[in-house]
């Protein structure tokens, strides 16, 4: 696996690992011991960088995480986050934000233990809080760095204008927002604001929450009440159908390559920049496996022209999500 690197010092695998779906989010969790094996078998396989966070559970994720990375903690990277309001003792979400000073240090102190680390390698704002200056939050990171609790600090979702106020306060590793051939508002401001701050790129979801895998259509059905799918615009059946078209280009492209739709996606975001750090999320071996696979998909001037101009004529139907938690981005 390639190396790529977030801020001026951040050394991480071309691909990561997005560990949320192992416990939230899309469907029912897998056992302990299945999502054990699979981020262990996802860095026996050269994968560096694993995505978790505080909110994942909330704190389950984490556990996982840190436990199933324990004997690799000196070679692995753990991202992890803070933001939320939740309570450090029981886990109850209080609803809304919470980035005041204190309650970030609490949540380092917190996610150290649950994660078996001496220092976070990767601390994300998981969104921009209306009520706490950034430079507040950036300060408070900046304290915890030189406490040698946090390596680095990180955005999400955060708007252009934000990531230059926090990186005046203390330099910004990498800023992790959606990005997909099917999502791409980054690349009208904050891609370019990273770009010229030496910012590193993370975009989470890189496979349209799987729906850029071709595995999903009209018909198919979620899991009831844990699959943030059955809520979300761009996912309700008449949206699937027409959003058909842009599996449809990556499934013409895979088909030249000899690679499946879901490697065609990931390379073309590594083709996009050098900076660039996709984190597919799975369950599963086969898939895993599948999406490694993409780092060695080659995607030529011509693929990538091609793609694009195939891409232009495709108008993506439905919200990426709710419009109460679209509100919660750039900020």
């Amino acid at each position: 696996m390639q190396k790529r690197k977030l801020g001026s010092s951040l050394e991480v695998s071309a691909i990561g690992l997005g560990c949320m779906g192992l416990n939230v989010g899309y469907g029912p969790a897998v056992d302990q011991q299945q999502g054990i094996d699979l981020i262990r078998a996802a860095f026996e396989r050269g994968l560096t960088f694993f995505d978790t966070a505080e909110a994942y559970g909330p704190f389950l994720n984490e556990t996982l995480v840190g436990e199933a990375l324990a004997p690799f903690k000196d070679q692995a990277v753990i991202a992890t986050k803070f933001g939320w309001d939740i309570d450090l003792e029981t886990g109850e979400r209080r609803g809304g934000l919470n980035s005041r000073p204190d309650h970030i240090r609490r949540v380092a102190e917190a996610s150290l233990k649950r994660l078996q680390v001496e220092a976070i390698a990767l601390f994300y704002q998981h969104r921009v809080d209306p009520n706490v200056p950034i430079e507040e939050v950036a300060g408070a990171v900046k304290d915890l760095i030189q406490q040698g609790k946090v390596k680095h600090f990180g955005l999400s979702e955060a708007a252009a204008h934000t990531i230059r106020r926090a990186h005046a306060v203390q330099p910004v590793a990498a800023v992790q927002s959606e990005y997909s051939l099917w999502w791409r508002r980054p690349e009208e401001e904050v891609i370019p604001t990273c770009e010229k701050l030496g910012i590193g790129f993370v975009p989470y979801s890189p496979l349209g929450k799987g729906f850029l895998t071709g595995k999903i259509n009209a018909s198919t059905k979620f899991s009831e009440g844990d699959d943030i799918r059955n809520t979300i615009p761009r996912f309700t059946p008449e949206a699937r159908k027409a959003n058909q078209a842009m599996v449809d280009l990556l499934g013409t492209i895979a088909a030249k390559k000899k690679a499946t739709p879901a490697q065609i996606a990931l390379a073309w975001l590594l083709a996009q920049r050098p900076s660039i750090v996709p984190i597919p999320g799975t369950t599963k071996l086969e898939r895993l496996e599948e999406d490694i696979g993409a780092s060695d998909v080659e995607l030529t001037r011509d693929d990538l022209r091609e793609i694009e101009r195939a891409a232009s004529q495709i108008t993506v139907q439905g919200a990426r999500y709710p419009e109460h938690l679209e509100r919660l981005s750039y900020r």
